[in-house]
């Protein structure tokens, strides 16, 4: 089984062919190509290559299927004997992506 892992938005993703991740919001249309270049790690069925801290070369390509947003967080603020208290709340964009390719 050949899968890699990649860094997107300061978080890290394990991928495989035709495998869809969320990721935090990217600046391209729906139906475009993306490619990430930051891949941390890439196993093959008879080798593993482990960057240090990328892996030079490798490079994962992407299609980008939507644009949905987070589940909503609540954050409330509350101080005792203060009569304070606030609610807000927060929602983050994100984008689907289907990973099509994966080179070493």
């Amino acid at each position: 089984m050949k899968y890699a892992i990649l860094r997107s938005g300061n978080k890290q993703h394990k991928v495989s062919k035709d495998s869809v991740i969320t990721v935090e919001r990217l600046k391209s249309k729906v139906g475009g190509q993306i490619l990430f270049d930051d891949v941390l790690l890439y196993v093959d069925d008879k080798s593993l290559k482990i960057g240090k801290p990328n892996i030079l070369g490798a490079s994962i390509k992407g299609t980008i299927l939507e644009h949905p947003k987070g589940e909503k967080i609540r954050i409330a603020k509350f101080k005792a004997k203060a009569k304070y208290r606030r609610v807000t709340g927060h929602r983050q964009y994100l984008t689907k992506v289907r990973i099509d390719d994966i080179k070493s």
